[in-house]
């Protein structure tokens, strides 16, 4: 069961794939920084690393699922909103063009909950529009990370195109299921971490968050509205902007001291698995990175269902 990437990030799609049973053969991402990450921990996937607009569909190869994790901001409600208005949001007809030239019997699709009121709806519309117009049936979920079992507000929005009838028929989205862990299941607070993650005594960020942190089993961060704490153990959505605005980046209280959470910290939160690893790339590359990527247990856990029509 093969698989190619467009948007490929970090390839958290991939990952969850591949936990499935699934091989990616090719990858599409055109960040230099992610693709770096990318080609450490998919040495075997053969990566296009470039503009979308420019590649070449003649070179890829048949498989059988086509996944992209199309860029968000255009449609998400932090972002501008512009949808196809915005050079980015136009993007989603590369991938109808690769569609064209590749006839995939299979597309998974991953955007932000937003995508589906976007526009009154219209956004979504076309989308729907230019999946049917190719003879595609689909299904979608609206779905938040924590209602599948990772302790994260993370609501995505999931959409599985099918050449046959038969198989979306009988395709269903994954239950719901009981959530087991809390942030600090994830992170663990005794462990000390390197010094440049905590906050120095004395400074206005660290005595800001000292008086702010009155529950020390939550995570925090700063936001334009003052400190933002979670609730009830779950975290709230990981955002690109932690590789941008360094205060930005969310804030524990550990053993030793006030401090952010690290990139790998991070990756945890979205599931990755401890083997997964960042090359030698910028501190503030690679939390870009993580806020841009999935939930991977949602990934693998969708995949598996991709996979129970497959094959049944």
């Amino acid at each position: 069961m093969k698989v190619g990437s467009l948007f490929a990030g970090i390839g958290g799609i991939e990952l969850g794939f591949e936990q499935s049973g699934f091989k990616t053969i090719w990858a599409n991402e055109i960040d230099k920084g992610a693709c770096t990450t990318y080609r450490y921990n998919f040495s075997d996937v053969k990566l296009f690393e470039e503009d979308i607009r420019k590649l070449d569909v003649l070179k890829l190869k048949y498989v059988d699922v086509l996944t992209a994790g199309f860029p968000c901001q255009p449609f998400s409600v932090c972002g501008n909103k512009k949808g196809f208005a915005d050079e980015r949001g136009n993007l989603f007809f590369e991938i109808m063009r690769i569609v064209d030239g590749i006839h995939p019997p299979i597309i998974f699709l991953e955007n932000v909950a937003n995508l589906t009121d976007h526009d009154n709806g219209r956004t979504f519309n076309t989308i729907h529009n230019e999946l049917i117009s190719r003879d595609y049936f689909i299904r979608y979920l609206v779905a938040d990370a924590c209602d599948y079992g990772m302790p994260q507000h993370r609501t995505r929005t999931y959409i599985v195109a099918f050449t046959s009838q038969d198989m979306c028929d009988r395709f269903n989205f994954p239950e719901k299921c009981e959530l087991k862990e809390q942030i600090f299941d994830i992170i663990d607070k005794s462990k000390k971490s390197d010094e440049r993650y905590y906050l120095r005594h004395g400074t206005y960020q660290y005595e800001k968050m000292l008086s702010a942190i009155k529950d020390e089993n939550q995570i925090y961060r700063f936001s334009d509205y003052g400190i933002q704490a979670s609730k009830n153990g779950i975290s709230f959505t990981l955002k690109a902007n932690m590789g941008t605005w360094r205060d930005r980046i969310p804030i524990i209280k550990d053993d030793y001291g006030i401090r952010k959470i690290t990139p790998y910290e991070a990756l945890a939160l979205l599931g990755f698995p401890k083997e997964f690893r960042f090359p030698d790339i910028p501190l503030n590359s690679a939390y870009k990175q993580c806020g841009n990527s999935v939930v991977v247990p949602v990934i693998r856990r969708i995949a598996e269902e991709i996979k129970t029509v497959m094959l049944d």
